[in-house]
């Protein structure tokens, strides 16, 4: 058995500095025991087929890189995401752990909105009483509203207002009415067409 392997520099590409190699087929003259009747003519190639082949393993190179690079950068981009979702959570616990310690005279309920206020004297402290509620006679800064939710944390309730959240809370109470009522295909896909 004898290998032979060919190597190509600039016929390839003119721009590039580095050689390729073109490796081919081990020659045998027995293959899988029998006997070839002309190994030349079997194994006869031109100096164009070998520049031919060249070309094809360098083009398949450069799909490789490209496909790699392409990949890489899909998995770049979820990393980005993941990461700004892990700063978007950790500043909500910072704010949920922020205002679970403002100062509070009663019992916090999940369910209900309460109001942040502001003294001059900078303490800061919750109540039930909405700015709407004090009229002109407001006695404090008023920072925001926040509903408390179940799970404990805070929503501001600018963020309850928005479109998003009612659309998911009018889809929470179909599917919770849906429950209430043997559930079939027509009706959860008719839901989920609404919701969308």
């Amino acid at each position: 058995m004898k290998r032979r392997v060919i190597s190509t520099a600039c016929e390839i590409n003119q721009n590039s500095s580095t050689s390729q190699e073109v490796v081919l087929v081990q020659e045998t003259l027995n293959p899988l025991g029998q006997t070839l009747v002309n190994s030349y003519a079997v194994h006869k190639n031109s100096t164009m087929d070998l520049i031919e082949l060249a070309r094809e393993i360098q083009k398949a190179d450069t799909f490789v890189q490209a496909t790699t690079c392409n990949k890489i950068k899909v998995i770049a981009d979820q990393m980005r995401f993941l990461k700004q979702q892990a700063e978007s959570i950790l500043l909500e616990a910072k704010r949920d752990s922020d205002l679970h310690h403002v100062a509070c005279n009663f019992k916090k309920i999940p369910g209900n909105t309460y109001h942040l206020y502001k003294r001059p004297c900078g303490q800061r402290f919750f109540s039930i009483i909405s700015p709407q509620e004090w009229g002109s006679s407001l006695p404090s800064e008023y920072i925001g509203s926040y509903r408390l939710e179940q799970d404990m944390s805070w929503t501001p309730c600018d963020e309850t207002k928005s479109s998003e959240v009612k659309n998911n809370l009018i889809l929470l109470k179909r599917i919770l009415q849906m429950e209430q009522v043997e559930p079939s295909d027509a009706n959860i896909e008719h839901m989920m067409i609404d919701f969308q």
